[in-house]
């Protein structure tokens, strides 16, 4: 009998949605996600800013905002395809977008790319919907909405970043700050080490801080060079870029070269970062202006950065080295460019331990194994935040006691997902997080 192992040992059949109730979920998400787009783009026009649905027009038939998130969407749609349809489609891309850059630089504009890729990728999604059927319309259909969502998340992001500035009007990061003392203010330390390194230093870290999402795309078609596994490296991206940004708005701080640094426009404590760290037992929420986004707890291109280095460890040693590059590189980068505090990272790498928890090896089920994970993960969350806001000063106070305790939340994180999905003989046939050697290549 095909079957799953769930906790305990027991095996019970997999439920399986219908057809039906399948396509009725589906609709029913793709029908919300249209009325969310368009409230945004309402919200957004009558706040004066660039909307989802004005962004999505550029990146058909205007200037893409992004060059490489596109590329990276239809990167994914290749997944679903067989090799001569991929190389149908990516080489109509390639033609339409230098047809298109050839003509807006031309007329003056600017010389990027990314409409050919956003074009092909909806002209897949419909001929696979109207024209093919079975498994090759299902799987060209999962890897065009993989693809598209990633490009709608963008959009999604963009337009949140204004929502966390009128949310937040005033900014947390007196507090964070002083937390941070008790690590010894590793943003200040890695600023510094930035500025030794010159501009080649700073070049290489910039490059690697925005290129985040070219990486993770490089690991997750590794992971889905052979189909689709139960489990990969967009899952975790996407769900972490759900939940994540919903505490920017619970807990809203800008980050030390803003609150503390040049780029301050005015609202800034002082000109102190990195050069002097300030130590103030008497924080204070602080307002601030109503221009930089208030996007800094949790540190998301930290969470991002980790998940790519744990998806990349079941890979071969050229991407575990690149993953372990990416990673070291992007918290460099976080710190030493002042757009996070250490303990952002902290909150960073919990997130992505408590979601990849949820995630990972799905054929297990959700057993007591996974829901203490989980919830401990959230509680673990909940606490350091809650901490920073309301011990900053004991922490500040008492580095002896408070270093080793802010360290050991995600050390304890990282230690009860590596128990339950390395350590465990029993379980390590679901650590997998792509196919086995010998599955069947998509042609």
């Amino acid at each position: 009998m095909n079957g799953v192992l769930v906790d305990g040992g027991a095996r019970t059949e997999p439920v399986r949605l219908t057809d039906r109730i399948r396509n009725l979920l589906i609709g029913g998400v793709i029908a919300v996600g249209i009325v969310i787009l368009i409230a945004l783009q309402v919200f957004a026009s009558s706040r004066g800013f660039q909307g989802p649905l004005e962004s999505l027009r550029d990146d058909f038939v205007g200037t893409p905002k992004s060059a490489s998130v596109p590329w990276a969407g239809l990167a994914l749609a290749m997944v679903g395809l067989t090799n001569r349809q991929r190389v149908l489609a990516l080489s109509s891309a390639v033609t339409i977008d230098v047809v298109i850059a050839a003509i807006r630089y031309l007329a003056g504009g600017s010389l990027t790319v990314g409409n050919g890729a956003v074009i092909v990728l909806t002209a897949i999604g419909v001929w696979a919907g109207w024209k093919w059927q079975g498994e090759q319309r299902r799987s060209a259909l999962m890897g065009v909405a993989l693809g598209a969502l990633l490009i709608v998340a963008t959009k999604f992001g963009d337009v949140w970043l204004h929502i966390t500035v009128l949310a937040g009007p005033e900014v947390l990061d007196q507090y964070v700050q002083l937390a941070d003392h008790a690590l010894g203010n590793p943003s200040w330390v890695m600023g510094n080490i930035v500025d030794a390194t010159g501009s080649v230093g700073y070049a290489v870290l910039h490059w690697v801080y925005i290129e985040l999402p070219v990486a993770a795309i490089v690991v997750a078609l590794y992971q889905l060079r052979k189909g689709w596994p139960s489990h990969h490296l967009v899952r975790t991206f996407l769900l972490i870029g759900l939940i994540g940004p919903v505490f920017y708005i619970l807990f809203p701080v800008v980050g030390p070269i803003f609150a503390f640094g040049a780029d301050g426009n005015g609202f800034q404590m002082g000109d102190f970062w990195p050069s002097v760290v300030p130590f103030d037992l008497t924080p204070s929420a602080m307002p601030f202006d109503d221009a930089t986004p208030r996007n800094c707890m949790p540190s998301l291109h930290t969470a991002w950065a980790l998940a790519l280095f744990l998806h990349s460890r079941q890979g071969p040693r050229w991407l575990r080295w690149g993953g372990t590059f990416w990673l070291v590189c992007t918290l460099s980068a976080t710190l030493g460019f002042g757009y996070h505090y250490a303990v952002d990272l902290i909150a960073g790498a919990v997130l992505t331990l408590t979601l990849e928890s949820a995630l990972r090896a799905p054929e297990r089920g959700w057993g007591w194994f996974r829901v203490r994970l989980v919830a401990g993960g959230a509680v673990l969350l909940a606490a350091l935040l809650l901490s920073y806001r309301f011990l900053a000063v004991e922490i500040a106070e008492y580095p002896i006691v408070s270093a080793p305790l802010l360290l050991g939340v995600p050390a304890l994180s990282a230690y009860g997902y590596w128990r339950t999905f390395y350590r465990d003989p029993a379980s390590s046939r679901f650590a997998h997080l792509s196919l086995p050697e010998d599955a069947p290549t998509a042609r």
